[in-house]
């Protein structure tokens, strides 16, 4: 898992894009000590289910390395921190401050207090499950406003796209898990996009995103529900 992450980190590292985007952080980069402790902790065995998100928000793998992490969730569940570093160029108005954030990411904290409430111990939750990001990268216009990787040119996505496909290949490959779990329509459809449905079950679980109405409703409920509707968990 750490030389594939390694892989990854290096083949987007080579990418350019064209405004409106003006920065782009690669916390594979700059924080790969947390995300490297992140797998060493609790990514080196097979899993049955692997939730899949879209990439690094603002306020949690931006800051942490690690996919949705939200700081608290980070640092008191799973009992990780690094030292994070700066990208080699920093937007002004989202500079990175690491574990010294004082912003929440809420769609980490939706997420990871779903998994907190129903294992209290972290180990219990990755035992059998794991969560990782499709792409490593966040976009960021010259406003400072993230732009999501379905709003870039499909010219400028397909480097990424290609890269980003053999990383969860690769990932599965080492994982094995029964499930893969998108976290939002976008990871749903890259997943359906690359594997047999017949070798590995494939469903969706609403986004935590606040931008989300329908996350705004009981977000934590919701999920569960469709987990346990799917067969994830009973």
């Amino acid at each position: 898992m750490i030389e594939v992450g390694l892989e990854l980190r290096d083949s987007v590292n080579s990418l350019s894009f064209s405004e409106p985007v003006t920065h782009v952080y690669n916390p594979l980069d700059y924080a790969w000590n947390s995300y490297k402790t992140y797998i060493r902790l609790y990514g080196s065995t097979a899993k049955k289910v692997l939730f899949l998100g879209m990439n690094p928000g603002p306020f949690g793998m931006v800051q942490t390395g690690i996919p949705f992490g939200e700081i608290r969730a980070v640092t008191e569940w799973m009992k990780i921190e690094r030292g994070v570093e700066k990208p080699a160029r920093e937007h002004f108005k989202r500079p990175i401050e690491g574990f010294n954030c004082k912003r929440s990411e809420v769609s980490g904290r939706r997420l990871w207090g779903l998994f907190e409430e129903r294992f209290p111990d972290a180990g219990d939750f990755f035992k059998d499950h794991f969560v990782a990001n499709f792409c490593p990268l966040a976009f960021l216009e010259g406003s400072g406003r993230n732009r999501t990787p379905d709003k870039l040119p499909s010219s400028e996505m397909a480097p990424v796209y290609q890269a980003c496909n053999q990383h969860l290949q690769q990932i599965v490959d080492i994982l094995k898990p029964d499930w893969v779990i998108g976290v939002g329509g976008f990871a749903e459809k890259r997943a359906q996009t690359l594997f047999d449905p017949e070798k590995i079950q494939i469903g969706r679980i609403l986004h935590p995103s606040p931008a989300s109405p329908a996350a705004n409703r009981g977000w934590a409920e919701q999920a569960e529900s469709q987990l346990v509707q799917l067969g994830v968990w009973r």
